[in-house]
């Protein structure tokens, strides 16, 4: 299957809490839209890689994705090296997004800004013919390179180069958040608190949607960052 958008993320959630209005709102206009984690975000202080598959598996019914995949290297301790770019390049050319959507340059988990580069260097090395891949069926893929790689803003505050509103879409990025029940605030919960798991950090995901969106004059927003200079057309299509 043909993607319009692949959003590559660090760790299971890291879409869900940064670009998931982003999601929905594509698929409601009949794009094609999938995911890639990284990993299983095995370190993290809460859960367990079973319990956050079965969490990526219900977000991902919310979201309504056409894929999702994970790529299982390891979190934490993922490189940038040769052996994690040939991964992400066989998604990258089995899906031929047109846009891709990666991780913070720069954020408090070094996984992100780790994952932000591994994203820019496999879809550029995506596009090199001479680079062999193969499918799972073991035939040769083609060369394959995404047209944009937009970063997508996490935990510090980045200024965005653009935002997209995301206000009508609210509901189900909560929905699809909250998905991930291990990872944010449960009162139920006998599990270690963690930086994501009090009502505060919730509380956070919102307020920054709002900043976002109050920097388009809407209600809610997602930021991203480009490190190409965005090209227009025209002017029909700004707020």
């Amino acid at each position: 299957m043909k993607l319009d958008i692949l959003v590559m993320a660090a760790h299971p959630d890291d879409a869900e809490l940064a670009c998931s209005g982003t999601i929905v709102s594509q698929i409601q206009q009949g794009k094609k839209v999938g995911i890639v984690d990284f990993t299983h975000g095995e370190l993290g202080t809460r859960g367990t890689p079973e319990i956050r598959i079965a969490e990526s598996a219900a977000s991902t019914a919310i979201l309504g994705l056409h894929a999702r995949e994970n790529l299982g290297i390891r979190d934490g301790f993922f490189r940038n090296d040769e052996e994690s770019q040939l991964k992400l390049i066989q998604v990258i050319r089995k899906y031929q997004p047109e846009i891709v959507l990666a991780n913070a340059l720069e954020d408090r988990h070094p996984d992100h800004g780790k994952g932000a580069q591994l994203a820019i260097d496999a879809c550029f090395l995506s596009g090199l013919r001479k680079i062999e891949t193969h499918d799972e069926k073991g035939n040769a893929q083609a060369a394959w390179r995404p047209k944009h790689v937009f970063h997508y803003i996490q935990d510090r505050y980045l200024t965005p180069d653009f935002v997209i509103d995301i206000s009508a879409h609210w509901d189900i990025k909560e929905q699809s958040i909250r998905a991930f029940k291990s990872q944010f605030f449960d009162p139920n919960s006998n599990e270690p608190d963690s930086y994501i798991s009090s009502p505060d950090f919730l509380e956070f995901i919102r307020a920054r949607s709002m900043e976002m969106g109050h920097k388009i004059g809407v209600k809610y927003g997602e930021g991203y960052q480009s490190q190409r200079t965005m090209g227009l057309r025209g002017f029909e299509t700004i707020l």
